[in-house]
């Protein structure tokens, strides 16, 4: 087998940093891609749960308004 000189261990080196950082980076991108999407599906579910809080409020004021205008 040859040996390796300090110039090929420094290249696989150097290929093997960039290599890691690279993957970092992709799961850096994957993670906050994912947080995005889970921010987002939050906003909605929220947004949807004041739309029926809202729609019930405007039920319970309809039935007061019935109730007070038969005179109960």
């Amino acid at each position: 087998m040859a040996e390796r000189t300090k110039a090929d261990r420094q290249a696989a080196a150097k290929k093997g940093a960039a290599t890691r950082q690279r993957k970092a980076a992709e799961k850096s991108r994957a993670d906050a891609k994912r947080s995005a999407k889970s921010t987002g599906e939050t906003a909605i579910s929220a947004a949807k749960s004041l739309g029926e809080v809202v729609r019930q409020a405007g039920k319970a004021v309809a039935s007061r308004v019935g109730a007070v205008r038969k005179g109960r």
